[in-house]
């Protein structure tokens, strides 16, 4: 039996790509999913797809890139009657750019987004599993989690973050029945570039142009790396590197220096997006 049947699961950033696909996955896998964004309609959607299939799923609408939201939708579930058994926090964006190409104020929303909410929820919703007897938590990061990459300088680091939060915290709850894992995907279809490059209109056109590389198969679907992370979590992996070719190039950064790897991925983002 899956260890997915017959749980609750809150996924973050549910709307669109790896989120949503994740949602399916483990509506296919029993679980009972719990699904939350900005848009409703996206939410709307998922949600009919997913009971039309035979399964189940709740419906929040939040925007979590504002203070204290991790709170409020913790407070909605909650009065809603439902536990969560695993917390999948996928919610984010990034930017592309030099530093400044962006405000501050941007900024802000990322790290909200991306650092702050993801361990406001890990803090409201740890306790909980551990009283339950236990849980599970997959907080998604990214390729960009293990090294700088120039051109997307926050977002990076902001990545780097969740990789080194969830590694730390997984040791702290390992004998507490909770398995936390971070999953760290590469490129992958899904609407993350188009998001990177809106306040850009360089580099809408050159995202634009670079669609093709999707449609010959460069680029993981959010489908396959939604299987590799159910799969790893399964395993109790620490973390998922999703993507052969991914692994690979890793293992290649692991030999050389930090100097030539940053000079690797700034010369690779400066073509994207310098």
């Amino acid at each position: 039996m899956s260890i997915y049947q017959g749980k609750k699961a809150l996924i973050t950033g549910a709307s669109a790509g790896i989120g949503y696909a994740l949602s399916e996955e483990l509506a296919k896998r029993g679980s009972e999913v719990i699904i939350t964004a900005r848009r409703r309609d996206r939410l709307d959607e998922l949600a009919e797809k997913i009971a039309h299939a035979g399964g189940k799923a709740h419906i929040f609408v939040e925007d979590l890139s504002l203070p204290e939201s991790g709170k409020k939708l913790y407070d909605q579930i909650k009065s809603a009657g439902l536990q969560v058994d695993i917390l999948i926090n996928n919610a984010g964006y990034g930017r592309w750019g030099d530093l400044t190409s962006h405000e501050r104020d941007d900024y802000a929303k990322m790290l909200q987004l991306n650092v702050t909410t993801l361990t406001d929820l890990c803090h409201l919703y740890l306790p909980d599993m551990v009283a339950q007897g236990g849980g599970g938590i997959i907080n998604v990061g990214s390729m960009a989690s293990l090294s700088p990459i120039p051109y997307a300088s926050v977002y990076s680091s902001s990545k780097a973050y969740v990789l080194m939060f969830s590694e730390a915290i997984r040791y702290e709850y390992q004998d507490q029945g909770v398995n936390i894992t971070a999953l760290l995907p590469g490129g992958t279809e899904s609407e993350f570039a188009r998001v990177a490059t809106e306040k850009s209109e360089k580099l809408t056109k050159r995202h634009q142009k670079r669609d093709d590389a999707a449609a010959g198969g460069a680029l993981q679907t959010s489908l396959e790396v939604a299987i590799e992370c159910l799969e790893g979590f399964e395993k109790n992996q620490q973390y998922i590197l999703c993507g052969s070719r991914n692994r690979f190039l890793y293992k290649l950064t692991k030999l050389l220096s930090r100097k030539r790897v940053l000079e690797m991925t700034g010369g690779m983002f400066k073509k994207i997006a310098g």
